[in-house]
This record gives structure tokens, sequence and C-alpha cells, in this order.
């Protein structure tokens, strides 16, 4: 990956962040999203915008509903806000690697403690 779609990616999610934060008032996202990370296509045609979000089952795909259905008011915010030729279409997924490590940990420490001498 270029050095260049690298700030952008960087670029992309620190506004994607922001507007989420400040304009976005969708009852379908849950209270805590957190963007991951962002991987633009090198056409910048698409990019992929990866979201963490805590909470149940439902509350998660609801989350990403949400997004995508405000996904095309978000790329016209981003258009009026970044100086670039072409702002790429958003496509949301859900980040799950936090859950997957923190149940790696968990597993880790319950094979640790059975190890462990009495």
């Amino acid at each position: 990956m270029s050095r260049r779609l690298e700030r952008l990616n960087a670029l992309l999610r620190q506004e994607l962040s922001d507007l989420l934060l400040r304009s976005l008032k969708d009852p379908r996202l849950a209270s805590f999203v957190t963007i991951t990370r962002v991987e633009a296509a090198a056409d910048l045609q698409q990019a992929k915008v990866y979201v963490s979000v805590m909470g149940t089952v439902e509350e998660k795909r609801s989350t990403v509903e949400g997004l995508t259905a405000a996904a095309a008011y978000l790329r016209r915010e981003l258009t009026d806000r970044l100086t670039i030729k072409r702002v790429p279409s958003l496509m949301f997924f859900l980040d799950e690697t936090m859950e997957e490590a923190a149940h790696i940990l968990e597993i880790m420490d319950r094979v640790a403690a059975r190890r462990q001498p009495e």
C-alpha cells in the first residue's frame, strides 16, 4: 500500500469518526461505535470501513444497517470536508477482532489457571 493511500485511509477514519460523533443522529446506532480502520481501493472508487460496536448482536447488526443507510450522507459530508478529487463510496463492515482477541485471552487465562500447581 502506498504512503498516499495510508494517509488517505487515516484521514477518512478521522473524518468519519468526527462525523459519527457530531452529525449522525440515527437511533439505530449503538452508543459506543468506533471506526477501527478504513481500506480505500487504489482507484478510490470504494472504501471499506470497519466498525467495532459494543453491545448485543442485535445492536451490532442495527448499527451496521444504520451506517449503511447513512453512507450517501457521510460521503457527501466528506466531499465538503476533504480536498481530494474523488471521495470513495463507503461500505461498512463489523470488525470483531477486539471480541475475538478478548475471547482468546480468556481461553489462555483458563489454560494458565489449570496448569498452575496448587
